[in-house]
């Protein structure tokens, strides 16, 4: 029985499972880490094209479905225990193929972003509104931090939609394939990360609102500031591109520092 608390809708469709795993481009040398496999569909089929398979399942009943399951696997690890605490960081380069619970989506994302010194790949069977809140472009109302987030370390792109009928249980949301490609490195350059992750935070934590009102805690100059970045203080934060963010976070970071 499905534990609800868990956030647990297994993909059940081999033609779209294999689909997935050719989106992710997975290949006899790659070591691959699977979150939350489940009965290990989608692990029987990264087993027959991957080097080495890692999954990673919290709820104990699986784990001790998947370790009868797989007892003759040689390339197919298994672990019990929260994907938040893996130390993806010790098992060498490695992509993710995933079809991760949609309730941890974003923690889950942000902690593999962590660990993209040794990442490669995402490839993750998403919530469709996350998905198009991850790859939008500036001005729409689905950009936003996790976009930019998102973007300054990955290139992302929406590969397809996956209808709801191939999970069980049904999802009362639709799902869709997301891939991020890590990059070499950051898509812009900025002087000070930290001031530049805090700027974008603050600037859609109150989004209706002009940068202008949106900044107040950046200081009562913070109008005169942006119209030295060339940015208008009427306008909204998801009409900034992330350069201009870069650009208001170096701008911010070096008064600070001077």
């Amino acid at each position: 029985m499905k534990k609800s608390r868990l956030g647990q809708n297994f993909l059940y469709d081999r033609y779209i499972l294999e689909k997935i795993v050719r989106a992710a481009g997975v290949n006899g040398n790659d070591t691959v880490v699977e979150i939350g496999p489940g009965p290990g569909i989608l692990t029987r089929v990264l087993s027959g094209k991957a080097k080495r398979v890692i999954a990673i399942e919290l709820d104990e009943r699986l784990y001790l479905n998947l370790k009868a399951e797989f007892a003759g696997y040689r390339n197919v690890e298994l672990v019990q225990g929260d994907v938040l605490k893996f130390p993806f960081e010790g098992i060498g380069n490695f992509k993710v193929v995933a079809n991760i619970p949609y309730y941890i989506t974003t923690p889950i994302i942000f902690r593999l972003l962590e660990a993209r010194r040794v990442l490669s790949t995402m490839t993750l069977t998403v919530q469709k509104e996350v998905a198009e809140r991850i790859v939008a472009p500036p001005g729409g109302r689905d950009y936003g931090v996790l976009s930019i987030m998102v973007q300054y370390l990955a290139h992302a792109e929406l590969k397809f939609m996956i209808p709801r009928e191939a999970f069980r249980p049904v999802p009362k949301v639709d799902s869709a394939l997301l891939h991020m490609r890590i990059l070499d490195k950051p898509s812009v350059a900025v002087r000070d990360e930290e001031t530049f992750y805090r700027i974008v935070k603050t600037s859609f934590s109150q989004r209706r609102k002009t940068l202008s009102n949106s900044l107040r805690s950046f200081g009562d100059e913070i109008r005169d500031k942006l119209a030295a970045c060339g940015i208008d203080p009427r306008r909204r934060p998801e009409t900034l591109s992330m350069e201009e963010f870069a650009k208001l976070a170096d701008f911010l970071a070096k008064g600070q520092k001077s």
